[in-house]
């Protein structure tokens, strides 16, 4: 076993990363580049990441426009052999046709690069579209016992594809902490009252604190999930990170 080489990989994000581990398991190395708590808009290079990538057979990544580091990387490694693998998937990874999607990309780049195992990364990558289908069953269950087009909530923009996925009803959604001027404040804030918002929901990577003042002016509660797998204690998988994200909805 030890003797087999194993394909080595680098993400950029948990996102991907925790799904290449599912599906390659022992075939692969994975290492892992930006934090899962930090923001990929706002992550510095450093010379050990450069480093990471001097030996991989593949490094994935995103492709976002935060992302922008990975561009400098690239050109900074010295591996003509590296395939690149740019996921050029829409929409909030945490929905479960959206993981269903990275999950099928991912794999197909496996097996692409490794076509000795590709029956093997078939079969994880199946088992794991099987445990995200009954994972988003038993979550429709569970929201389907609030009615939640009643709720009116103001969101950060980074948890907008999920909290629509819930069926929560968006009054408006704001950007990071940066963005939110004292006139933006002022019109989330007289929004939020005219159309009595109950919720405040900010995203733990883009500026955890951004809604604050919002929910303190409209005098409602506020929760924090999280974008990225391992971004909160215990949260190190997709169905972990998700279950923690609408336990937190539901609490409410």
């Amino acid at each position: 076993q030890e003797n087999i080489p194993q394909l080595k990989v680098v993400t950029t994000t948990s996102l991907i990363e925790q799904i290449v581990r599912r599906i390659g398991n022992e075939k692969v190395d994975v290492i892992n580049i930006i934090p899962p708590a930090q923001c990929p808009g706002h992550f510095d290079i450093k010379p050990g990441n450069i480093q990471k990538l001097a030996d991989a057979d593949i490094f994935f990544l995103h492709g976002w426009q935060g992302e922008k580091f990975s561009d400098q990387l690239i050109s900074s490694v010295e591996n003509p052999d590296m395939t690149v693998v740019t996921l050029d998937i829409q929409g909030n990874w945490m929905v479960p046709s959206v993981q269903r999607e990275a999950v099928e990309k991912i794999k197909d780049a496996l097996v692409k690069s490794d076509t000795e195992n590709h029956s093997y990364y078939e079969k994880q990558s199946a088992q794991y579209i099987e445990l995200i289908n009954t994972k988003e069953k038993e979550i429709n269950a569970e929201l389907k016992t609030v009615d939640f087009a009643r709720v009116k909530v103001l969101c950060a923009e980074m948890q907008l594809g999920l909290i629509k996925w819930t069926g929560l009803s968006v009054v408006a959604a704001y950007g990071r902490p940066d963005s939110l001027t004292p006139k933006v404040v002022k019109e989330l804030v007289d929004k939020g009252r005219l159309e009595n918002v109950s919720l405040i929901i900010d995203n733990l990577q883009s500026g955890k604190d951004a809604g604050i003042g919002i929910a303190e002016e409209l005098d409602c509660p506020r929760i924090i999930l999280s974008n990225f797998p391992g971004g909160v204690e215990n949260t190190e998988t997709w169905e972990k990170t998700i279950d923690y994200n609408i336990q937190l909805i539901l609490d409410i």
